[in-house]
């Protein structure tokens, strides 16, 4: 069901993130971001004698990390397209501080905490948060059966983490029964 209808409006930017989890053949994982940022009209960038056309990205900017079957990152890399300033290429190294970091709880306060400030690029280090989820979700969609098996303290690991994964929920009373309570 889409969205009930907008108020008159027109268009004044556009983001596209677009994610993909790859699964090799040598055992490991891809994941990939790319992200790209435009506008509808004629722009003025930062240093610029003239206006960009309309469309012309802002950022144009990619990061692919590898991970192992622990979700640990063997290596990263970004390349950094377009970018309002030519310095801001410099920031594709510094998300090499990642790799020995394991996808997974505490991912998103880790990179924010790394890579926070003048540490980073802001754009670089705000793809690696979904990153995350499309990583979880690609491998964890491989192994269905590990995931709704995984336990935290005796109890399935996802249990009460989401809202369809509530105790109350009918999510829960199919896929672990015993772990359903009424609301």
């Amino acid at each position: 069901m889409p969205l009930s209808t907008p108020h008159a409006r027109k268009p004044i930017h556009d983001r596209k993130i677009h994610m993909q989890a790859y699964q090799r053949d040598d055992g490991f994982y891809d994941i990939e971001s790319h992200l790209v940022d435009t506008k509808p009209y004629p722009f003025k960038r930062f240093l610029a004698t003239e206006p960009a056309p309309p469309h012309t990205p802002l950022h144009d900017l990619w990061i692919r990390f590898v991970l192992d079957e622990d979700y640990v990152v063997q290596s990263i890399e970004a390349a950094s397209d377009v970018t309002p300033f030519p310095i801001c290429k410099e920031a594709e190294n510094t998300l090499k501080v990642l790799i020995g970091e394991r996808v997974g709880s505490g991912w998103s306060k880790m990179v924010k905490e790394k890579l926070r400030g003048v540490a980073s690029c802001t754009h670089l280090a705000e793809m690696l948060i979904p990153m995350a989820t499309t990583a979880l979700q690609g491998i964890r969609g491989l192994k269905l059966g590990d995931f709704l098996n995984t336990k935290s303290e005796g109890k399935p690991r996802h249990l009460n983490s989401c809202y369809a994964y509530a105790e109350h929920r009918d999510v829960v009373l199919k896929i672990w029964p015993e772990y359903h309570r009424k609301n």
